[in-house]
């Protein structure tokens, strides 16, 4: 079939690889602008344009593809069986998602009518589910609220973070989506049961502050839905600390108070969290610096037990 391909960040990329490996012709990738990233904040090419440009593969970068007529106009010419959708991160206007014969699916990371919207691995983690899933739907003029074609069901594993387990959906999307183009004119639509529906808005950086009045176990969520991005932190003497690993562990601490450092080990920092639960830091980054392990960077802020994380905000934000 020829394909018109919508996507933009590292999570699209396995279904464009397993695309362009099949029978089936990519026509055009449309993917976002160049957006600022990192310290510098320099103009950065999402990852679906440099495939793109590595594999030779025509792209548009429309801006808002709901008011660019050049660009819908490119689409229409490119003349698709069906559009795909992976992560692409705009709302597809009406008179693109009907045209194609077998008009426009989505391949989404959830259990659809579960988790739609923009974040669906990162508050899956957060509500502490043991499964999630990826799910293959017709768009329709609503967000994530199309007829479901195929579906199949994913154990989230312990300790597996927001990165980790979306690279692993993404790759079972990438098989999913093939599987699905191949009988695409023999699967029968069925509709989302709406009353089931949950959401998964954007994450905001400021959700990522830790709480250390809060039991162990839902700090664990919180460090690992928001990892890798926007990342959970925390303060020590006004200075803000990325947290990028740790573990709830079974010791307990008594007589100590949330934040504390109760211990500090090769291991990592044991940190008393709201319920007695101690909770290890195992691995952070101090403000503009790599990352490095706890202990390592317990040395250079000169951590000791009974120190407290979390007491000041740092006023720059």
């Amino acid at each position: 079939m020829n394909i018109v391909f919508f996507g933009t960040p590292e999570a699209a990329l396995p279904s464009l690889e397993k695309l362009l490996a099949s029978e089936h012709r990519i026509k055009l990738i449309v993917t976002q602008p160049d957006r600022p990233a990192g310290r510098g904040q320099k103009l950065t090419p999402p990852p679906v344009k440099k495939f793109a440009l590595k594999h030779g593969l025509p792209f548009i970068q429309p801006e808002k593809i709901r008011k660019d007529q050049v660009a819908l106009n490119l689409i229409r010419s490119s003349e698709p069986d069906i559009i795909v959708v992976v992560a692409y991160g705009q709302i597809l206007p009406a008179e693109i998602i009907y045209f194609p014969p077998f008009r426009s699916i989505n391949v989404h990371f959830s259990l659809l009518p579960r988790y739609r919207g923009a974040c669906p691995v990162a508050w899956a983690i957060l509500n502490g589910e043991e499964k999630t899933g990826v799910t293959i739907f017709q768009l329709n003029e609503r967000m994530d609220e199309g007829d479901i074609l195929t579906q199949v069901e994913v154990d989230i594993q312990p300790g597996e973070n927001a990165g980790e387990l979306e690279s692993r959906l993404a790759q079972i999307g990438a098989e999913l989506l093939l599987e699905t183009l191949a009988r695409i004119d023999r699967i029968k639509p069925v509709p989302q049961n709406h009353s089931l529906a949950t959401y998964a808005p954007k994450i905001e950086k400021t959700m990522g502050q830790i709480d250390w009045s809060w039991p162990a176990l839902k700090i664990d969520r919180y460090v690992r839905a928001l990892n890798p991005s926007p990342g959970a932190f925390t303060f020590f003497r006004q200075e803000k600390i990325k947290i990028i690993r740790g573990s709830p562990l079974k010791e307990t601490a008594s007589g100590s108070k949330p934040g504390e450092i109760v211990k500090i080990s090769p291991e990592g920092l044991s940190i008393c969290c709201g319920d007695n639960v101690l909770y290890r830091l195992e691995w952070l980054q101090r403000e503009n610096r790599p990352k490095m392990r706890a202990y390592e960077a317990s040395l250079g802020l000169r951590l000791k037990p009974g120190d407290c994380f979390g007491l000041e905000k740092n006023k720059s934000g």
